[in-house]
């Protein structure tokens, strides 16, 4: 069995769109992550870490749109070229994949990703996409959170988490760390 991890930005407030800024959010506030906190690369060691833990990648349609153009041609994100990709979406063609970006195939649902879970491999980690995250979480389909959670009340944006009345889900914290910038490190482990 696979686990599937959601790895993101989070302001205080739970808000986790635009953390680097971008088109298409419904609020005023895109590229938080940059404006008004003081960059510490320890801060961000969490995302280096992710690297040797990631053996694919899985992404909503809008993120994989923004992101892929974006991250086939980056160096500081080079590590991530060849590693599988999922994009679950079921309005994506598949003649809009991105070329050059490595092996990506498109989950049609929910139960496509239960699916992929129970294969082999390891680690499928789950950039962005907070709809898609919800929508797993609902289905008890994540087994982990990597969160940065940075010091900003935005007020308006996407949440990770669902606000719907649904079953308690516990978490296990598994690692934290602060850092003098004022962003704080958590990563839980869903309890089952």
């Amino acid at each position: 069995m696979r686990d599937l991890v959601y790895t993101g930005f989070m302001s205080l407030d739970g808000v986790v769109d635009s953390p680097g800024g971008g088109p298409g959010e419904d609020h005023r506030s895109g590229g938080w992550v940059v404006k008004d906190v003081e960059f510490l690369p320890e801060a961000f060691s969490l995302k280096g870490e992710e690297l040797a833990q990631t053996t694919a990648l899985m992404f909503g349609r809008r993120s994989y749109e923004a992101f892929a153009p974006t991250w086939r041609d980056s160096e500081d994100h080079a590590a991530y070229r060849d590693l599988p990709k999922y994009v679950v979406s079921s309005s994506l063609p598949d003649d809009a994949l991105v070329d050059g970006w490595g092996p990506t195939t498109i989950l049609r649902s929910t139960a496509d990703v239960a699916a992929l879970k129970r294969g082999d491999g390891g680690d499928i980690f789950i950039h962005g996409s907070a709809e898609l995250a919800r929508r797993l979480a609902e289905a008890d389909l994540i087994e982990r959170y990597h969160l940065l959670v940075f010091p900003v009340l935005l007020g308006a944006g996407k949440g990770l988490f669902t606000r719907a009345d649904r079953d308690r889900q516990t978490l296990r914290l598994r690692d934290s760390a602060a850092y003098p910038n004022g962003v704080v490190k958590l990563i839980y482990d869903v309890t089952r």
